[in-house]
């Protein structure tokens, strides 16, 4: 979890100044739902973005 954290202050919110919260707030919404899941590569998941990771494990589940 730690390391999730200094991914998004280092990736995203580096240098970044927000004038209200709800202006920090959609920019972590749009870390985690838009690039970390959808577009991030990891290395524990095979080199496969969270998405495309779990859909997998789910085909492979419905398959069996």
């Amino acid at each position: 979890m730690e390391s999730f954290w200094g991914k998004l202050k280092c990736e995203w919110l580096y240098g970044t100044r927000f004038k209200t919260r709800e202006e920090a707030h959609a920019a972590v919404f749009e870390y985690v739902e838009v690039f970390y899941n959808r577009q991030r590569i990891h290395a524990t998941n095979d080199y496969l973005t969270p998405e495309e990771y779990y859909n997998r494990a789910n085909r492979k589940v419905k398959v069996a």
